[in-house]
């Protein structure tokens, strides 16, 4: 398969809203999963849309490391898995904040808030539907893959653009400030693995 070459913030495929995808089994579709796959692991990121290789189609890629998953049940450890024609609800209205980097806008992390906890639908990449619950770093991967699909960058959901910097300046110079956290959770959504900051 390829390495694609990924479209960073001011190209305008990233402002558009995906097509969606009619046959998800079509070679090229298949090409494409298999292409972006690839992608996302050669870039270190979590998560990858299609838009971010140039191609306006429906389709996500993602996985949450051991690592990531809280004491959540619906913030487990998730395969590489593939989503297409997604369609995601919030359950709840609890909002939480957690830093965000993005392959998209390399070397700059924010703090967005995003709902706790979310359910998705859509197609596998076998064209099978697919739906599940989401809390956690899950949810807020899911939402920020989504996000890339109507053409919304994560620095638009912000709302303190003073949490917006390079990562290597916020890694060393952290800033003071309180985030919104998981009720059921003493630890803040810190999305900066460690590699604190996975680019999705």
């Amino acid at each position: 398969m390829s390495i694609l070459k990924i479209a960073r913030m001011g190209h305008p495929v990233l402002r558009r809203v995906a097509d969606r995808v009619e046959n998800p089994l079509d070679p090229e579709i298949q090409r494409l999963i298999a292409d972006m796959k690839d992608t996302m692991k050669d870039a270190g990121g979590v998560g990858l849309a299609a838009p971010q290789v140039f191609q306006s189609k429906a389709i996500m890629v993602f996985y949450v490391p051991a690592f990531r998953k809280s004491d959540d049940p619906d913030d487990a450890e998730v395969p590489l898995s593939v989503l297409i024609n997604p369609e995601i609800e919030a359950i709840g209205d609890e909002i939480v904040d957690g830093w965000e980097g993005c392959l998209s806008i390399p070397g700059l992390q924010g703090v967005v808030p995003r709902w706790n906890k979310i359910r998705y639908r859509g197609l596998n990449e076998y064209g099978d539907e697919v739906e599940s619950i989401a809390g956690g770093f899950h949810a807020r991967v899911v939402q920020h893959e989504y996000d890339h699909l109507i053409g919304v960058m994560y620095p638009e959901r912000m709302e303190d653009m003073t949490l917006l910097g390079f990562a290597d300046e916020l890694r060393d110079n952290p800033p003071e400030t309180t985030f919104r956290q998981a009720a059921s959770s003493g630890e803040g959504s810190d999305e900066n693995a460690d590699d604190d900051s996975k680019e999705a």
